[in-house]
């Protein structure tokens, strides 16, 4: 079981006295749950929590190797994006595209570092209407260029027939159900984290909670092979291995790129092929994607 923390415990780690603890709370969504009328505050929460809130990275004098040849994609797993890039590879053999699977918090780090050209990201943001955009604010000096790559259906990926009638979050809660999970820092265990939350649900009670697996692909795989009843993940994964799937919500998932990288050769090409009858076409092919925003410059 994760350790839990006191407000004075998590006082002293953040360098502030108490009552900001509860200001960090209610205005800032510090992650806290009340136990006997006393707040705690679960420890791997509240380091996610910092870390999303870090801005100040070290700024690096190196750029992607654009010289080498490669466009480099790093952040959030997604099926498409990995077709995608099949077919930029296929279409432009200068530069090639390789992926990095970091999570959507992963990525914007290496955009901030000067790691990649492109992240992929999809974190919801606090209102539960935006995404990436106070994500980005806070962990760049400033905001970049957002492009979005499509739409998705989130949810749970159940076993086929959804033989333990899992319907709803709460059910996780139940002794006859094992999860497998995905990692912190990704955008869909951040979902996931936030529809426990607020079911009161302390994913520490959910059996298999802490078993992370990288890919949503390997959530589906997991499941399939009967070694988890349910898991976070895309619908686009339930079509592929002939699962049942929950639906949360649709969201959005969007490709972000430095300004000053924004009109590099193959960034162009990339994000010109959002606009191509093939993809298109290739994401007709799986359920659960929405390319009607594809190619949609969002910000600036």
């Amino acid at each position: 079981m994760k350790k839990l923390l006191s407000t004075k415990e998590v006082a002293q780690l953040l360098g502030v006295n108490e009552k900001m603890v509860y200001t960090l709370v209610s205005e800032k969504g510090l992650p806290a749950t009340k136990i006997t009328g006393k707040w705690l505050f679960p420890g791997h929460l509240v380091d996610q929590w910092i870390e999303t809130h870090t801005i100040n990275y070290p700024e690096t004098a190196t750029h992607p190797p654009f010289n080498q040849g490669l466009l480099i994609i790093t952040g959030s797993n997604d099926i498409l994006l990995d077709r995608t890039i099949s077919l930029f590879n296929t279409i432009h053999p200068d530069p090639v595209a390789v992926f990095g699977n970091l999570g959507s918090m992963g990525g914007l780090k290496a955009l901030r570092q000067n790691l990649c050209h492109m992240a992929s990201s999809h974190l919801l943001q606090e209102n539960e209407a935006e995404y990436n955009f106070d994500f980005a604010t806070q962990e760049l000096d400033r905001m970049p260029a957002v492009v979005n790559f499509c739409k998705r259906e989130q949810g749970l990926l159940v076993q086929k027939g959804n033989p333990k009638k899992i319907s709803v979050i709460a059910d996780l809660a139940r002794p006859d159900i094992k999860i497998v999970n995905r990692p912190l820092g990704t955008g869909t265990r951040l979902l996931f984290d936030r529809e426990l939350n607020k079911a009161g649900i302390n994913g520490d009670h959910i059996d298999g909670y802490h078993h992370e697996v990288y890919r949503h692909l390997d959530v589906g795989l997991e499941i399939l092979s009967g070694g988890a009843d349910a898991g976070p993940g895309i619908r686009p994964v339930a079509g592929i291995l002939n699962l049942n799937f929950i639906s949360l919500r649709w969201e959005r998932y969007d490709l972000l790129m430095k300004k000053d990288r924004f009109f590099d050769k193959g960034v162009q090409f990339f994000l010109g092929l959002l606009h191509e009858r093939a993809f298109l076409e290739m994401a007709e092919n799986f359920e659960g994607y929405d390319v009607t925003l594809s190619g949609k410059m969002l910000f600036p």
